[in-house]
């Protein structure tokens, strides 16, 4: 059942995604897109209640239950930020509004933006072995809590591996090639891009 429900909650929330930006762009109706986008966090405490409810029931913890829980850690840190960056494109592409613009390629502020990603993965493990270590309390000791204990082991490499790719940008920061500038270098990367933000001639639709 669990391994249904991930399938389920992360194709919804392609769907509520999908509809969100065509009800917003497309129907101008941006009440309605808000609402739509606002379920998004729903999926996830569906998921985070159905796999206290199988534990509760008597479930053997398993892989599910850790899947389950690295699903609702990276969607709590990636979710709202993949939808932003999917909003600026479809106001691009849909409303007119500028071009995005990319991440930064070369030096220090590839560096720094290659950090705040990483304060999301970060944030990512914290909240999934936050999950497996409730999940190990409520089972207790007498229950097999190895599989819980291995997903914590596998988000914190997670976290651990991306961190030092992080800092290698730092150590070792990429160089534009000659004669070549980056262009992302004197705007905002997408990490802070305002989402849901449209300029239109005249007026600011929020």
């Amino acid at each position: 059942m669990i391994v249904a429900l991930i399938i389920a909650c992360e194709v919804g929330f392609w769907v509520l995604l999908a509809l969100g930006l065509a009800v917003r762009y497309l129907l101008k109706r941006r009440r309605t897109s808000a609402v739509l986008l606002l379920c998004e966090p729903v999926l996830e405490l569906v998921l985070f209640a159905a796999t206290a409810i199988d534990l509760k029931n008597g479930a053997e913890p398993g892989w599910e239950h850790g899947v389950a829980a690295l699903y609702i850690g990276y969607t709590v840190a990636y979710g709202h930020y993949t939808i932003r960056w999917l909003d600026g494109h479809a106001a691009h592409r849909l409303a007119g509004a500028p071009k995005p613009v990319g991440a930064p390629r070369y030096g220090m502020p590839r560096a720094r933006h290659e950090a705040r990603l990483w304060l999301r993965t970060l944030l990512a493990a914290a909240v999934a072995c936050a999950l497996l270590q409730g999940a190990v309390w409520y089972v207790g000791d007498d229950g097999d809590i190895s599989s819980l204990r291995a997903f914590q082991w596998v988000a914190l490499r997670a976290a651990g591996i991306h961190g030092l790719v992080a800092l290698a940008y730092f150590v070792w920061p990429k160089k534009a090639p000659a004669g070549e500038e980056d262009s992302a270098l004197p705007a905002r990367d997408p990490e802070h891009v305002p989402g849901l933000l449209v300029r239109r001639t005249g007026k600011d639709e929020q």
